[in-house]
C-alpha cells in the first residue's frame, strides 16, 4: 500500500504526535508512508519526534504526478487541499471538533471547519464524543482509540530532585486561549500547592509565578518531568482524546481537569484523578487543596496507575489503524474530480459569507446549496444562526 498523510505543521504538540504514531508504525505493515506538506519542510522541524525522519516527506507540488492508494486527511484545513493528492481512497482522521478552535466572531472559520463533515470521506476518529457528534452529519467513524508510548511513560525512572510538598504540574501552549495555560497557573498560585512547574510547547524560558519551566521537550525526555511531578492540573476548554494526563498516569502521577470533552474516556471523578465543572475556580483551587492530604493522593495515584496498565499501546493503537484502514479500502470513495468540486463549493460558501455580500449569498445559496446539496443547505443556514 502507498499511503500519504497531510498535515498542517511539523511544530511539537499532541495532534502532530499523534499522526507521526500512526505513520511511523504504518511503516512496520510494509506501507510505503509519505507526509505532504504545502512548502518544504527543514527536518529539523521535525526531529523533536524519533521516527519522523523515516517518512518520506513530499509538497503537494511534488506529488502532482504521483497516485496513492490511501489518502489520510488531517486538520480541516488539509481537507480543502486533499483533492491535490490523486488517491483511490480518501479517508479523514478527525482528531477534534475543530470548529470549536475559533470564538462566535470567526463564525466564517467556524462553518468551513463544520462543512468538511459533507464532503463524504470515510472517517477515523479518537474519542467517543467525536464520534457521537459526528453521527448527527450521518457519519459513521470509526473509533480508534490513541496509544501511549509505553517505553517511554513509566512511574519507574529517573526523576527531578524531590520536592517537600506538592508539586504541581500545568501542561499546554500559553499563547493558545482554548488551552487556559494563564489561568490555570494563576489557580495554582490561589492554592496551597508548594511548587509549580510548566510543561510547554511554547517558546519560553520563564513565566510569572512558575518555579521551573520546560519548553518545547521532545517526548522521550517528559516521563522524568511527569515522574517528579504529584498532580498535573490541566484546564482546557477544548479537546479531543488528550493525551497528558494519561501520560501522567503512566509515570505514577494523577490530575485534576475540567469536565471537558473526552476527558471521560479515561479519567473517573475521585478513582484516578479529580474533574471539576468548566470555569469552577473555587472548585479547582480546592482539589488541588485537598491533595495535600497524602492519602487521598496515594488513592488517586494508585487509581491512575490501574488505567494506565489497561490502555492500549501505541503499537495496538496503530495496529487497529491500520486495519481500520484496510477495512476502509474495501469500500467506495468520494473520487478525486467530485472532492474538488465540492472543496470549491465548500470554500465559496466562506468568502462569500466573509465578504458580507447578502446579494451573492443568497443567490448562491438559493440556486447551488439549495437545489443540489439540501442536507448541506439546511445545516448552513442553522450555522450562520448561531
Amino acid at each position: 500500500m502507498k499511503c500519504i498523510f497531510t498535515l498542517g505543521s511539523p511544530a511539537i504538540g499532541g495532534g502532530t504526535t499523534v499522526i507521526f504514531e500512526h505513520a511511523t508504525r504504518m511503516l512496520l505493515e510494509n506501507v510505503d508512508v509519505y507526509i505532504v506538506t504545502d512548502h518544504k519542510i527543514d527536518p529539523q522541524e521535525y526531529a523533536w519526534h524519533s521516527s519522523a525522519h523515516k517518512l518520506k516527506w513530499v509538497t503537494y507540488d511534488e506529488i502532482a504526478d504521483e497516485e496513492f492508494d490511501m489518502a489520510i486527511v488531517t486538520w480541516w484545513r488539509t481537507v480543502y487541499e486533499a483533492y491535490k493528492i490523486k488517491a483511490k481512497h480518501y479517508v479523514y482522521f478527525v482528531q477534534s471538533i475543530e470548529s470549536r478552535f475559533y470564538p462566535e466572531e470567526e463564525q466564517g472559520l467556524k462553518i468551513l471547519a463544520e462543512l468538511t463533515y459533507f464532503l463524504g470521506m470515510q472517517v477515523i476518529t479518537e474519542a467517543t464524543w467525536i464520534k457521537e457528534y459526528l453521527e448527527k452529519y450521518g457519519i459513521n467513524a470509526y473509533l480508534v482509540h490513541n496509544g501511549i508510548r509505553k517505553d517511554l511513560y513509566s512511574n519507574i525512572g529517573d526523576k527531578y530532585e524531590k520536592c517537600n510538598g506538592l508539586r504541581v504540574l500545568v501542561e499546554g501552549p500559553v499563547d493558545v486561549p482554548f488551552k487556559n495555560v494563564p489561568k490555570t497557573i494563576k489557580l495554582v498560585q490561589e492554592s496551597m500547592a508548594d511548587e509549580i512547574w510548566l510543561l510547554t510547547s511554547s517558546k519560553v524560558d520563564s513565566y510569572p509565578g512558575v518555579d521551573k519551566v520546560f519548553s518545547q521537550i521532545p517526548p522521550k525526555d517528559c516521563a522524568k518531568i511527569f515522574r517528579s511531578c504529584d498532580v498535573m492540573v490541566k484546564l482546557s476548554y477544548i479537546e479531543g482524546m488528550f493525551g497528558p494526563p494519561l501520560e501522567m498516569f503512566h509515570c505514577g502521577g494523577t490530575t485534576i481537569v475540567y469536565d471537558v470533552t473526552g476527558h471521560d474516556e479515561y479519567i473517573v471523578n475521585n478513582k484516578n484523578g479529580l474533574v471539576v465543572k468548566t470555569d469552577d475556580d473555587e472548585k479547582v483551587i480546592a482539589c488541588i487543596n485537598k491533595l495535600k492530604d497524602e492519602k487521598l493522593l496515594k488513592k488517586l495515584k494508585k487509581g491512575a496507575l490501574e488505567t494506565a496498565k489497561n490502555w492500549v499501546s501505541w503499537e495496538e493503537s496503530s495496529h487497529n489503524f491500520y486495519k481500520t484502514v484496510k477495512e476502509i479500502e474495501k469500500l467506495p470513495s468520494i473520487d478525486q474530480q467530485v472532492l474538488e468540486t465540492k472543496s470549491k463549493l465548500f470554500f465559496d460558501v466562506y468568502v462569500k459569507y466573509e465578504t458580507k455580500d447578502d446579494t451573492s449569498i443568497k443567490k448562491f445559496i438559493g440556486k447551488r446549496l439549495r437545489k443540489n446539496h439540501p442536507r448541506i443547505y439546511t445545516m448552513y443556514r442553522k450555522l450562520i444562526r448561531k
